[in-house]
């Protein structure tokens, strides 16, 4: 199983809409996550997706959604703040066993003007 992160870094203006694209190679049905780290914190557990509504939705106005046909999860959010700039990290898990992690998005949001 691998986790692919396409964009290592993304800039938005304060108000704008986030997404952040993640693929997946798992043969099975995944366990899926997204995780949040700031500055001098450990990861934080945004949301996260097994079975049921493709559309999830998570914490601070975040959703992610499941496409098993694209074998994507992509995280979106319709309108960032200052405090969303961070790194992101989609994750996939074998049966809740152990995660897989993609190599991270760095989002910068920036003043609005």
């Amino acid at each position: 199983q691998s986790v692919t992160q396409p964009d290592a870094r993304v800039t938005v203006s304060e108000g704008a809409s986030l997404q952040l694209r993640c693929k997946y190679s798992y043969s099975a049905t995944p366990y899926l996550f997204w995780y949040v780290q700031y500055p001098r914190q450990g990861p934080q557990l945004l949301l996260k997706y097994y079975s049921g509504d493709p559309v999830v939705q998570g914490v601070n106005g975040f959703e992610a959604e499941f496409s098993k046909s694209n074998s994507s999860f992509h995280l979106r959010k319709a309108s960032v703040h200052r405090s969303d700039s961070a790194v992101y990290f989609c994750a996939v898990s074998h049966q809740g066993r152990y995660l897989t992690f993609g190599s991270g998005t760095k989002v910068i949001v920036l003043p609005y003007n």
